[in-house]
């Protein structure tokens, strides 16, 4: 079973989530897909076995053969290419903005001249280690690297079909986290009692129900704010999988890097039931 965790916004308490529900659980592995910032170690304090560098298929042209039709800068969706064409007194180019680059691969497929093939870019690292019984894996995006998708969807071809996957998704409704939940079983939504917390709820409400993932809420630092979040959860029939209150021993326990479970035994507890609520409205959903 593959159980992500997101939020609209940053700063919901999602990889407090995440790593505690994890800690709660037997036989699970831990993806921390938020590549650009993962932070999900520093309260695991996994020991790393192994590294693998990550890389991305980049065009390199041969300019030899080359006619500079631009058929390739045309297929080019996401504009990676460049051709300025030849002339009487001046040489053709190709330009590669390699920082644009998808790895399609499709402009090396449709040269007419054979003239493009690929060559690895390196983009990133994947890192894999255990903490206690729990298997931790997470990516580490090169500084300057603009496009975290390709990464994030390299450290999803690890999960394990044999454990239970807690996949920790970038805060955001955008493509990082597309590519951190798509193929989910369930998506646990963090959120918080405030105008902000519901606005960005909403739209990570948007986001699971277009991809067709069953989703459940955590109100964390429930009693502060408002009651907005429940009542819109009321509203739109999405079922509130616990309320974590704001407690000031759970504030000091996270500043030392201790996580809830550690700090306050009966949170195994919650964690527990909050796991087997996911399990049935997972495999309610698929009775449908």
């Amino acid at each position: 079973m593959i159980i992500s965790v997101a939020s609209g916004k940053g700063g919901t308490g999602k990889t407090t989530v995440a790593v505690n529900l994890a800690l709660s659980l037997d036989n699970v592995q831990l993806l921390d897909c938020d590549v650009e910032e993962p932070n999900a170690h520093l309260f695991l304090k996994p020991e790393i076995e192994e590294r693998k560098q990550a890389f991305i298929p980049v065009p390199k042209v041969n300019e030899e053969k080359c006619d500079y039709c631009g058929k390739c800068a045309k297929v080019c969706a996401y504009n990676a290419i460049a051709v300025l064409p030849k002339t009487e007194n001046k040489k053709g180019s190709v330009l590669i903005f390699s920082h644009l680059c998808h790895g399609c691969g499709a402009c090396s497929l449709l040269c007419p001249q054979e003239a493009i093939n690929e060559v690895n870019k390196e983009i990133g690292v994947i890192e894999f280690g255990h903490a206690a019984n729990i298997e931790f894996i997470h990516g580490k995006l090169n500084i300057g690297e603009i496009m975290s998708p390709p990464l994030i969807r390299q450290v999803r071809h690890y999960s394990s079909p044999s454990k239970t996957v807690i996949i920790d998704a970038p805060p955001g409704t955008s493509c990082p986290v597309i590519a951190s939940i798509k193929g989910s079983d369930f998506c646990i939504l963090v959120t918080e009692p405030t105008p902000f917390g519901l606005n960005d709820l909403i739209l990570a409400v948007e986001v699971v129900r277009k991809l067709v993932i069953p989703f459940g809420v955590i109100i964390n630092r429930s009693d502060i704010g408002n009651g907005e979040v429940e009542e819109y959860c009321l509203k739109e029939k999405i079922p509130v999988l616990a309320q974590i209150p704001f407690d000031m021993k759970i504030a000091e326990s996270y500043s030392r890097g201790i996580n809830i479970v550690e700090a306050i035994p009966g949170y195994k507890q919650i964690f527990n039931k909050i796991f087997q609520s996911v399990n049935c409205l997972a495999k309610k959903e698929d009775t449908q």
